[in-house]
């Protein structure tokens, strides 16, 4: 072979390399996904009515209109749950 071949071919180092980063990513993105789902509103307690003055609509994690960063489901402005977190 000449230089000119050689240097076109990928070393085992280097295949090995690119092998592992690749299962590396793969294995971020599994703990992304799974870091993304979400609680049940049993799970969290979740429930329709506010509790004292603390509701869903004043909660720091509450996504208007009807959603929660961290538990399922259509979740009421009104509502409550353990996770309340006031905002500011």
């Amino acid at each position: 072979m000449n230089g000119r071949a050689i240097n076109h071919r990928v070393s085992r180092r280097k295949m090995l390399t690119a092998t592992m980063l690749g299962a590396a990513a793969a294995s971020t993105t599994a703990l992304q996904a799974s870091a993304q789902q979400k609680l049940a509103q049993g799970d969290a307690n979740y429930q329709t009515t506010p509790k004292g003055d603390q509701h869903c609509g004043i909660c720091f994690n509450f996504q208007p209109p009807n959603g929660c960063k961290f538990v399922q489901g259509i979740i009421s402005p009104g509502g409550w749950c353990q996770l309340f977190a006031p905002k500011g």
